[in-house]
């Protein structure tokens, strides 16, 4: 049976706090060269000597998956999160995050793949093609944001190591340091560390869903996930799982973090729906950040998020609100 826990009214208002960035030692894909220095991790910078951003990547456009919605300022994305691992408040990820160290950083594949192993980040970045996409991202608390990703399909690196037909969804795992983690040492804690997220395969492999290593043309700051997350734009942002250490791949669907936490409230699939209400607020519309105390910025908010014409198919024949 699984674990029941209360869940806190997490407060919504807007908050601003100073950018907090991690200075990682440069790393910057040249046309024709493999070789990629290693990104650093450093916890024992103050925070006022990271507020300068990540390093430059060179991507691609990626046209073909771009909103031409306008992008969200940077500064609203960075200092507004939800990242549990340093505190349920929305800037609390901005303030302690940079004490998250991200080199060395491997991700381990294992499950029903051929060829189970380890890619080190070096190789992550290197090894894939970059390409930018202007991604709308839903959070289920309703608010929402438009930002620039920087990153390649999660089917390329499902690919390299050959799953098998068993492989019917695809199990990931948070890094879990609680030296460098704050909230994971909190006795008030709601989530069973690490936190987990899961997907079915045809989700995974479907070419909107993205590995993300950057944002703004930049590497990602550590609040927003670094080194390395997923990004899939048609459903909550719960489902963005971010600083990836493990990917498993299973013919057993996944216990996810928010499930195991209140099914009632989070189901597996977490699709964008606007008639299906959360139980304690309405997810017909939306907060686009930035937004002010006199300007809340509402909008309606979209089935799939937007994405209906792309990934409706997934879901042909299913009842969305029975799998929420």
């Amino acid at each position: 049976m699984a674990r029941r826990y209360s869940i806190p009214q997490i407060a919504s208002s807007e908050i601003t706090p100073e950018p907090v960035y991690l200075k990682r030692r440069h790393f910057l894909q040249v046309a024709g060269l493999a070789a990629l220095p290693a990104l650093v991790g450093h916890s024992s910078q103050s925070a006022a000597s990271n507020v300068t951003g990540g390093t430059p990547l060179t991507f691609n456009p990626g046209s073909d998956f771009n909103t031409a919605e306008t992008r969200t300022p940077l500064e609203d994305i960075s200092s507004y999160c939800n990242f549990y691992e340093f505190g349920t408040d929305k800037g609390d990820p901005a303030k302690y995050a940079h004490q998250m160290t991200t080199d060395p950083w491997a991700i381990e594949v294992s499950g029903e793949v051929a060829k189970p192993g380890k890619l080190n980040l070096e190789d992550i970045v290197s090894g894939f093609d970059l390409e930018e996409r202007i991604y709308r991202l839903r959070c289920v608390e309703a608010w929402s944001m438009v930002v620039p990703w920087v990153g390649f399909p999660l089917a390329d690196l499902l690919q390299r190591f050959e799953p098998t037909s068993d492989a019917k969804y695809v199990a990931f795992e948070t890094l879990h340091r609680p030296s460098e983690m704050r909230g994971t040492r909190s006795f008030t804690s709601i989530i069973p560390w690490p936190y987990r997220e899961g997907l079915r395969m045809d989700e995974a492999m479907h070419p909107l869903t993205l590995l993300s290593v950057g944002m703004y043309g930049k590497t990602l700051p550590n609040q927003n996930g670094a080194p390395v997350r997923l990004v899939v734009p048609w459903k909550y942002g719960f489902k963005s799982i971010k600083s990836i250490v493990k990917i498993h791949l299973t013919s057993k669907q996944p216990a996810t973090s928010w499930q195991t936490i209140n099914s009632r409230e989070y189901g597996f699939y977490s699709n964008v729906n606007p008639g299906v209400d959360h139980p304690r607020w309405s997810q017909s519309r939306e907060r686009r950040l930035p937004n002010t105390l006199f300007d809340q910025n509402w909008m309606e908010t979209q089935l799939f998020n937007g994405y209906q014409d792309q990934v409706a198919g997934l879901y042909k024949g299913m009842d969305l609100k029975r799998n929420y």
